[in-house]
């Protein structure tokens, strides 16, 4: 799948259209149910996209198939990352930087940040390859110094 545009820029021309949507969508129905719908609407997105990167993989996916999809993310200095491991069963690190909060904010899209990336990031795990399971204790979208990314890869019989 060629894709010249960097998610961040993505990120930025979606977040333009989605603002007007969701300031209507919460001042009809409030912020709790405007929040749940979006939420619900971007997560459907990400499933959808995962599976769309996962069927170009001519190999099938795996966890290094998946870590080689990162400069998408880190495009145009979009995440600084600190990598902590890297294997077969294992990609951990932290982003120092995420320029993707930093544009949100500078939007008046922080109170939804969360919705519009963070809240992608488990979804498109699934729907790349349900064998990758991913934890997070910490974003810098919710006030974090760091986010903490640790990717596993189960094999299906564990």
């Amino acid at each position: 799948m060629t894709q010249t545009m960097g998610i961040l820029e993505r990120r930025r021309i979606e977040a333009e259209i989605l603002k007007p949507v969701y300031e209507e969508m919460a001042a009809r129905l409030g912020e709790a149910t405007a929040q749940e719908i979006l939420g619900a609407a971007i997560t459907k997105a990400a499933l959808a996209a995962a599976k769309s990167f996962a069927e170009t993989e001519p190999e099938g996916t795996s966890l290094k198939s998946f870590a080689d999809l990162q400069p998408l993310w880190t495009k145009d200095d979009a995440l600084r990352l600190d990598v902590k491991r890297q294997d077969d069963t294992h990609f951990d690190y932290n982003v120092t930087r995420c320029r993707y909060a930093e544009m949100y904010r500078e939007m008046g899209l922080g109170s939804i940040g969360h919705l519009l990336s963070c809240n992608r990031d488990a979804a498109f795990c699934t729907g790349y390859d349900p064998r990758i399971k991913m934890e997070r204790t910490q974003t810098i979208m919710q006030g974090a110094d760091h986010c903490d990314f640790r990717y596993r890869f189960e094999a299906k019989d564990e």
